[in-house]
């Protein structure tokens, strides 16, 4: 006869009242003992000090955006200074990002995310309303969704990640710049997409990965409703464009729009594809097992 397995008091006291009284009554199973929540690691303080150094980002912000003609608050650029403190901060811990320079994350971070904003308010004047949702695909440490919800509040967004370290960054930097209506998903991009919670329900997905654009279009584009729109960020994209044909009219998409500029700055080219969803995405869409890595539909 098997001994019964003793809880250790600290992960008793952090279990659930559900879990407890699972617990007195012997219904609390292996599988549950091991998900039970243990000792919470020390939190990553972000100090004033550290926002303080963050405001030397103000001069690049102001700059590229006006030279993107996206207006920035006093407001919002006090969030992007907390945003950029949190970023450095949790960079030491865990692997975030490898820009952290003044001018890198202002520019390379936050104005390449805020490119989008024109695009979404074309979007938000054809849909006659301006509360879109969005969902952004592997949004790593947050761009472009942290930046357009900062500088664009009525947007409902969805974060989606693959990995948990980052999701609780992000609820972080969520939480102290008290922004409201974005939720944060922890699951890889094909699991998300056959959710039906998420599967074709967003007026518009976006990624800035460094994936090949079959392969992106195969993530996102089974997010995006009918009628909805990808935006792709991509570099110089002329080639990826042609090779993603095939899988753009395979995943239900129409390419609408191709916008190329030069970041503000610097001389990296971008390119913003605009994607419109003209027909339902196969349900055998995305595959999974990272098939739309290894083998994209070409």
């Amino acid at each position: 006869m098997d001994k019964k397995k003793r809880i250790k008091p600290e992960v008793k006291k952090n279990l659930s009242p559900e879990q407890k009284k699972a617990l007195r009554s012997g219904s609390l199973g292996r599988a549950e003992k091991k998900a039970a929540p243990s000792a919470k690691h020390e939190p990553i303080i972000t100090s004033e000090e550290d926002i303080s150094k963050a405001k030397e980002i103000s001069p690049y912000l102001t700059s590229g955006s006006s030279d993107i003609s996206v207006p920035l608050s006093a407001e919002s650029i006090r969030a992007f200074q907390v945003y950029a403190a949190m970023l450095r901060k949790w960079n030491e811990k865990m692997n975030l990002t490898n820009i952290v320079d003044d001018q890198g994350i202002a520019i390379r971070h936050f104005i390449d995310s805020l490119t989008l904003v024109s695009h979404i308010e074309e979007e938000e004047k054809k849909k006659g309303r301006r509360n879109l949702t969005l969902i952004d695909v592997g949004t790593g440490a947050g761009f472009p969704g942290i930046p357009l919800k900062v500088t664009m509040p009525e947007l409902k967004i969805t974060l989606l990640d693959s990995l948990k370290k980052r999701i609780g960054f992000l609820d972080a930097v969520c939480e102290q710049l008290q922004l409201t209506g974005i939720t944060t998903v922890h699951s890889r991009a094909e699991d998300g997409a056959k959710n039906k919670l998420y599967r074709e329900k967003f007026d518009i997905a976006t990624a800035r990965a460094v994936a090949s654009l079959p392969t992106l279009c195969e993530y996102c584009l089974p997010y995006v409703k009918i009628g909805g729109i990808f935006l792709a960020m991509k570099g110089h994209a002329e080639e990826e464009i042609e090779q993603a044909s095939k899988a753009i009219v395979t995943l239900g998409g129409t390419i609408e729009d191709v916008h190329e500029f030069q970041l503000p700055g610097t001389d990296m080219k971008r390119t913003i594809l605009l994607i419109r969803k003209i027909r339902p995405t196969p349900a055998s869409y995305p595959r999974s097992q990272g098939k739309a890595d290894k083998e994209p539909i070409m």
